[in-house]
């Protein structure tokens, strides 16, 4: 089996305005670099389907999604400012679709064995959308479709959702806090954006705060002596990761210093524990990094990890 690669034309043409860091040259730069890698040979690329109302309702509120739904603009109209950094074109309603939507298919694939593990290439990202509200530059929390996707349509009893982009996944947290089925481990900058409490009093919720400027090494330590622990106890039979690549040493929005080989690292480590807990169960999803360069190269080689192994 192949790796699958899910994404779509689409996400590259959601813009929240000129300048903004969350720009169509992130998926740009990441493609043109991976069809002209060798990694290129080991994936399957799938059209990312819309995500269904019913898929989207399973973690947001029926109140926010008539809002996001009433606010995108039409063809050739204005931005629409969902909040101070969070902005949709014509384009990013059916962008925000569609990366919700590769979740769910993406878990589809791994579950019925079609797929060796799964990638979403998309974009807004997701992570800090809450149940009811936008931020952080991200509309629908796609991962959290896609883990509750894989909860109530695939009949699965756990699964864990381990998120290693600078910022924390606040509105991942908001979603599963009260959800027993889920495990959310993630490891941020604090104190920095969405400046959320460092300490969790629920069982199911592993935040791993790291100091501006911590490296590899403090990564890997919460890693090792956070989350796998978590992992080893909690049994997951699908494992959900949202892959930020903004921990970078390069990357221009944070101060946490994480190299291409951390995120190797990472990846070696989550897919020799799935092999032993749930054999190909693994979706992976793009979130956060902003130098594009070193976003695409971490990117694709996550990639490779989730591809040979």
């Amino acid at each position: 089996m192949k790796t699958a690669l899910l994404h779509h034309p689409v996400c590259i043409k959601h813009e929240a305005r000129p300048g903004h860091p969350e720009r169509p040259e992130r998926l740009i730069v990441f493609e043109e670099q991976l069809h002209a890698s060798p990694v290129m040979d080991q994936i399957t690329e799938i059209e990312a389907p819309m995500a269904t109302p019913e898929q989207i309702g399973r973690v947001h509120t029926q109140a926010y999604i008539s809002m996001v739904e009433s606010s995108a603009p039409a063809s050739g109209e204005a931005l629409v400012q969902l909040d101070p950094d969070t902005a949709m074109n014509e384009y990013s309603l059916e962008a925000t679709k569609r990366g919700a939507g590769a979740a769910c298919k993406a878990a589809d694939m791994v579950h019925n064995s079609e797929a060796r593990h799964a990638f979403c290439a998309v974009r807004p990202c997701g992570h800090h959308a809450t149940r009811d509200r936008a931020m952080g530059f991200c509309i629908y929390n796609g991962i959290a479709v896609g883990a509750a996707y894989a909860l109530e349509q695939l009949g699965l009893d756990r699964v864990a959702i381990l998120d290693f982009d600078v910022h924390h996944g606040n509105g991942t947290e908001d979603i599963f806090e009260d959800e027993p089925r889920v495990l959310f481990c993630s490891s941020f900058q604090h104190p920095y954006y969405p400046y959320s409490d460092p300490v969790s009093d629920r069982d199911n919720i592993i935040k791993s705060p790291l100091a501006a400027g911590s490296g590899g090494t403090e990564f890997r330590r919460v890693v090792i002596e956070d989350w796998m622990p978590a992992l080893e106890a909690f049994k997951p039979q699908m494992i959900f990761i949202s892959a930020g690549f903004d921990a970078h040493e390069d990357d221009p929005l944070a101060q946490l210093c994480f190299s291409q080989d951390d995120y190797i690292w990472f990846s070696e480590q989550i897919v020799a524990f799935a092999d032993q807990i749930c054999p190909g169960q693994i979706v992976s999803y793009l979130e956060g990094g902003y130098d594009l360069s070193a976003t695409a190269s971490s990117a694709i080689a996550h990639l490779d990890v989730l591809s040979s192994q």
